[in-house]
């Protein structure tokens, strides 16, 4: 049996791949604001030395990437739906030792968003990126799980149990066809995601892993419409296990609260959906915030978590914040539109 194994989030990496917002017919009035945005965080990942990937869909898109991002990322054109990378893209491993690229079934979270070619581009980037192309042929999504890169996994019944993605899975069955694809030994259950999020749950808007051991999630502010959600998510953290068998230390960071959008809808906005550089010299965490609601409590609690990371994890030096309110009118914020290809 291959030996399969994903190195963690903040492990050092060959490329980070993102994705240019492409499609005036979709992003609409947020197309310019939305291509600042991916711009700020681009450069701010090249500024702590990233090779960054940015994916380009058409001529136009291509040559606004280009223009806006100068020498700071390689552009490549390449048909793609939409720019979110981290569901539509593969999942990079080492594939008894060697280079792979995981690519998976893709339906549009559920079939709510099924644009053309979303379902081809996890291979088109493998083969950019020239690793290995393995194929399962299940659903699954990037944004789904989280990995500690030492055999354990995080996600949410919500959404991988959810009967628009594999109908047939129980979760013994979503256990072993995770187990088998991404050499996982332990996988933790969390219940449910933030309120109006499409993507039914997606744990990279929950809780992240920044050292083995050691996981992030939100603590509810006032007025906050997932304040329920986040303190369940804190205590059901507490209670497990890794897959060394360490109880996880759990550390809160405050949400951004209630974002509305233009309609007066809550929308899933979160800063746990961060993006890392992996430079170990100069390593910055990418944060998205909302508008100006981002407090001074909050940022300076982003900075000490930092430095109390453990040398093992995204012990940080920088925190950026950026504004992701047009990325997120879409649908996410950084860390969705990111997919990393370690070494």
């Amino acid at each position: 049996m291959a030996s399969i194994h994903i190195p963690a989030e903040w492990a050092p990496r060959r490329a980070l791949w993102t994705a240019w917002p492409s499609d005036a017919a979709l992003w609409r009035e947020n197309l310019a604001p939305a291509r600042r945005e991916v711009a700020a965080m681009v450069r701010a990942l090249a500024g702590a030395g990233d090779a960054v990937k940015v994916l380009a869909s058409g001529a136009e898109a291509g040559a606004a990437a280009r223009a806006a991002l100068a020498t700071e990322a390689e552009v490549l054109e390449e048909p793609f739906g939409d720019i979110w990378l981290r569901d539509t893209g593969p999942i990079f491993a080492k594939v008894d030792g060697a280079p792979a690229a995981l690519c998976f079934r893709f339906n549009g979270w559920g079939g709510k968003y099924v644009l053309d070619h979303d379902d081809r581009v996890a291979e088109a980037i493998a083969k950019r990126s020239g690793a290995r192309v393995i194929r399962h042929d299940f659903v699954l999504e990037g944004g789904a799980i989280e990995l500690d890169g030492e055999g354990t996994l995080l996600t949410t019944r919500q959404c991988l149990l959810n009967k628009n993605r594999n109908p047939s899975w129980s979760q013994k069955d979503a256990e072993s066809a995770l187990r088998d694809a991404l050499g996982i030994e332990r996988i933790l259950w969390l219940d449910e995601g933030l309120a109006n999020d499409h993507t039914d749950g997606h744990i990279d808007n929950l809780a992240r892993f920044i050292a083995p051991g050691v996981v992030l999630c939100q603590s509810p502010v006032a007025d906050d419409p997932n304040a329920e959600v986040l303190d369940k998510i804190a205590r059901d953290l507490s209670a497990m296990r890794d897959a060394k068998g360490r109880k996880l230390e759990v550390l809160r960071i405050p949400s951004p609260g209630r974002v509305l959008n233009e309609e007066g809808d809550v929308m899933p906005a979160s800063h746990m959906n961060f993006v890392i550089s992996a430079d170990a010299q100069f390593t910055r965490w990418i944060v998205p915030i909302y508008d100006d609601n981002v407090s001074d409590a909050t940022m300076l609690r982003f900075h000490d978590l930092m430095t109390q990371v453990p040398s093992d994890g995204i012990r940080g030096d920088v925190a950026v914040f950026a504004r992701a309110n047009a990325i997120l009118s879409g649908g996410g914020a950084f860390h969705c539109i990111t997919q990393q290809e370690p070494l």
